[in-house]
């Protein structure tokens, strides 16, 4: 074997105990993309997802130990944008033990976080290079430098030390625009498909149906520059790059007859987009003899949403559109580059939910000139949309995000570790806005999930909609409570 690709777990750090039943195990889309890549390289490359196979750091670097690669590649994408900074936790325990039992491996990371913070990363973390851009051909070079078949300076997007301990970053190479053929990451059969599931709202009133489950991608990147996300960090521009239309459906088709996945998630920070993209997808997909069987979620914007596609989409299997909301208040979420109207917002849930789409309602506490007022009224909000599923986050500065940058320039604290940057960690420390402290909006944040899980209008919703087996596993849901350290320190 020449390189062994890693996807690093970690769950129970991000997700305290959610992370047990709760959260989906997703197939690593970076990491297969990066090993696909390599493959048709003509390179020896195998992957380990030790997320999926539940392998502690100890484990999953004895595993590594036992394989012959001579090179490491730490892929910490993660399944979203912000995922990828509460990943390093794991990815730096598990460096960590590789250097203690294979220390002639040499170990690259690669990912969203190192991409956005690579002299820090090479400074701080215990590897011994870092991919400053997205990835596939930066393993490719270093593979080859290591091999002697050119120089380490050359390897395109490389950040080194050389023999003085000094830092070195390598210009990056161009994005990779021929996605169908060189990113199509097919390397299924290097996965262990039977360990992947869906989250659990995906499938609200058929528990049974979240496995097997698989999720694809049709874009890479996003056109908008949300003051809060980081998906344009490895890509170094604000990009959207597109497969082609038959290359998706024929993956999800593959994934259905060899795999048997008829639950599936697209993996693009934005699906409902480009007309002519997604479109074609919904038509090829509805033209399917299993299109109804088929359970799909993406994302959208409010104003991406076209009441004239609605039923397109729902023939092709899309059976949940997350929507990015964020705020109730219109000068809050205007921080957010979304001006839209509340009025707007509500019209189109009700129309998504007309064409039987179920909606996801993503909502955001703490930004910037967020008060306990305005987030009372986006609160409020939630629950008068009263979507099927809705995701309480309180806003972070991701790296690679402006709000990091601005974070940063301000002397505004941040989290100590890595893993302060995930929404349900013990550590989790979000950002204080002009009116309230970090753990007032935490606190906030998490009394609103309990609040709008275990009312009564919305139980009642989901209890004539999908059953009372879902009602009652939402109750039993929202009777969890994650311990906040930040809010037992203050509350002490």
């Amino acid at each position: 074997m020449d390189v062994l690709v890693i996807n690093p777990g970690g769950r129970e750090k991000i997700y305290q105990s959610l992370g047990d039943e709760l959260t989906a195990v997703e197939p690593p889309m970076w990491a297969r993309l990066i090993t696909g890549y390599l493959l048709d390289k003509k390179l020896k490359v195998d992957l380990l997802d030790t997320e999926a196979l539940g392998l502690d750091s100890i484990s999953a670097a004895e595993k590594i130990h036992q394989s012959d690669a001579s090179l490491i590649v730490l892929v910490v994408f993660g399944h979203q944008p912000s995922a990828s900074t509460q990943t390093m936790m794991a990815a730096r325990d598990l460096a960590t033990e590789i250097n203690k039992t294979s220390s002639n491996k040499k170990i690259l990371i690669v990912g969203g976080h190192v991409a956005a913070l690579p002299e820090k990363t090479i400074s701080e973390e215990p590897v011994d290079f870092v991919c400053s851009g997205e990835g596939p051909e930066t393993c490719f070079q270093l593979f080859n430098a290591l091999e002697g078949k050119q120089k380490i300076e050359s390897v395109a997007g490389l950040v080194w030390r050389d023999d003085f301990g000094k830092i070195h970053k390598n210009v990056n190479p161009p994005l990779i625009t021929d996605l169908d053929n060189k990113l199509h990451g097919n390397v299924w059969h290097l996965l262990p498909m039977e360990k992947y599931r869906a989250h659990n709202w995906q499938c609200f009133g058929d528990m049974e149906s979240r496995m097997p489950y698989a999720s694809v991608y049709t874009t890479l990147g996003c056109p908008y520059k949300c003051v809060f996300c980081c998906i344009n960090a490895p890509f170094h521009e604000s990009n959207y790059r597109c497969r082609s239309p038959q290359a998706v459906v024929d993956e999800i088709d593959m994934l259905y007859q060899k795999y048997q996945v008829k639950t599936f998630k697209i993996v693009d920070e934005m699906f409902v987009l480009k007309k002519n993209h997604y479109l074609k997808i919904c038509k090829l997909l509805a033209e399917k003899n299993y299109a109804h069987e088929l359970n799909i979620w993406a994302y959208a914007r409010v104003d991406t949403v076209r009441e004239d596609t609605l039923e397109l989409m729902r023939s092709a299997g899309i059976r949940w559109l997350a929507l990015g909301i964020e705020s109730a208040d219109e000068t809050v979420r205007d921080g957010a580059n979304k001006s839209l109207k509340s009025e707007d917002i509500v019209d189109i849930v009700r129309k998504i939910q007309a064409a039987d789409i179920n909606v996801i309602g993503n909502f955001i506490f703490g930004l910037p000139h967020d008060s306990k007022d305005t987030m009372n009224d986006t609160l409020a909000l939630a629950k008068e949309l009263n979507c099927e599923f809705a995701n309480f986050y309180s806003a972070m500065a991701y790296p690679g995000s402006r709000l990091y940058q601005d974070a940063v320039e301000n002397n505004i604290a941040l989290p100590e570790d890595w893993s302060g940057y995930s929404q349900h960690s013990f550590d989790c420390l979000p950002l204080a806005t002009e009116f309230e402290t970090a753990a007032t909006v935490l606190k906030f944040r998490d009394e609103a999930f309990h609040d709008y899980f275990s009312g009564e209008n919305y139980l009642n919703f989901i209890g004539n909609k999908f059953g009372e087996v879902t009602q009652e596993h939402i109750i039993n849901m929202s009777k969890t409570r994650l311990r906040r350290q930040i809010i037992e320190n203050e509350e002490s």
